[in-house]
């Protein structure tokens, strides 16, 4: 089932890569990701009150809302910098490597969390890093 919500992740990330690109022309990237921001906190929070997740906040850890605040601040200078290359970039390059997150992250999960790595997830990094080498140059 997870792969469902993955897949309508990358869905919802191709739209946004698409409507950014229209929305950001002549405007400033700066400005373009605290409007993008407000829509997703206001979004957010409007889904974690309806489903009934903002009434657990008594139950985070200390862990829990650093390593999220973390999260979010890394997220947010990805959106900046996202948005620049969007601005200055074509879409069908810059969102696939922008997507070298995903390789990224694989490295990283394996380095700081202990996770597996499998012949077929080192494949796939690679190839998506050889796909990535490829849309640059």
């Amino acid at each position: 089932m997870w792969w469902i919500y993955a897949l309508t992740s990358a869905f919802f990330a191709a739209l946004t890569a698409i409507f950014a690109k229209v929305g950001i022309k002549g405007v400033d990237t700066d400005l373009a990701t605290a409007i993008r921001t407000v829509v997703i906190l206001i979004l957010a929070w409007g889904i974690a009150f309806f489903r009934g997740g903002a009434y657990t906040m008594h139950a985070l850890t200390k862990p829990n809302i650093i390593f999220l605040c973390l999260s979010g601040v890394a997220t947010g200078l990805s959106w900046i910098f996202y948005f620049k290359a969007l601005q200055i970039g074509k879409v069908s390059q810059v969102a696939p490597v922008d997507k070298m997150s995903v390789a990224i992250a694989i490295i990283l999960s394996v380095a700081f969390l202990g996770e597996p790595l499998t012949i077929k997830t080192a494949l796939g990094a690679l190839m998506i890093i050889g796909g990535t080498i490829v849309l640059i140059f």
